[in-house]
């Protein structure tokens, strides 16, 4: 199994967050990884994205040009990394900030309303992790227990009060796709 996957968005959308703790995630469940963060000049408002590879074997190289796995969440990054997701991979994005929905058919496309089911939850700060939720939903690549060590361990301690409402994220994203 090899999982290349871009994760785009703006700044403060937790991007980079989410791709971290995808990483240590795939680490917790024995797994080769590489993450590479890119984000322009702006923390926030900026836009960012992070690649991960998630592997059985060794990872030759973290840089890509193409992904089996796209997860969008805004226009700018859709317009940029559509095109690069591989014949026959999947691209998941929240339609909230799409204003040109994706057209390609060689690909699987998966909406989910993830910004209104973080309006169902008691965090709005949970919103990547509706998302990381609604990917491991559609591409079972680790188990939620292995995301919920990596959550603990990129977290600092003073935020592990934080945990239960970010598993209740991931739940509810992976409650979303309307897979068949």
């Amino acid at each position: 199994m090899k999982e290349e996957i871009i994760i785009a968005g703006f700044g403060g959308q937790g991007v980079l967050s989410m791709g971290k703790i995808l990483a240590y995630a795939g680490l917790m469940d024995n797994l080769e990884v590489t993450w590479m963060p890119a984000y322009g000049p702006e923390q926030r408002g900026g836009t960012a994205n992070v690649t991960v590879i998630l592997s059985d074997a060794p990872i030759s190289s973290p840089v890509l040009n193409s992904y089996d796995t796209a997860v969008i969440l805004n226009q700018q990054s859709l317009d940029k990394f559509e095109s690069k997701v591989k014949p026959g991979g999947t691209l998941i994005y929240d339609p909230y900030s799409i204003h040109h929905a994706p057209t390609r058919t060689d690909i699987t496309i998966v909406p989910v309303e993830a910004m209104e089911a973080t309006f169902e939850l008691p965090s709005s700060k949970a919103y990547n992790m509706v998302l990381l939720g609604a990917l491991l939903k559609v591409r079972n690549l680790v188990p939620v227990e292995a995301v919920m060590k990596g959550l603990k361990k990129t977290l600092p301690e003073r935020h592990h009060h934080l945990l239960p409402v970010n598993k209740e994220a991931i739940l509810k994203g992976m409650e979303l796709p309307k897979t068949d």
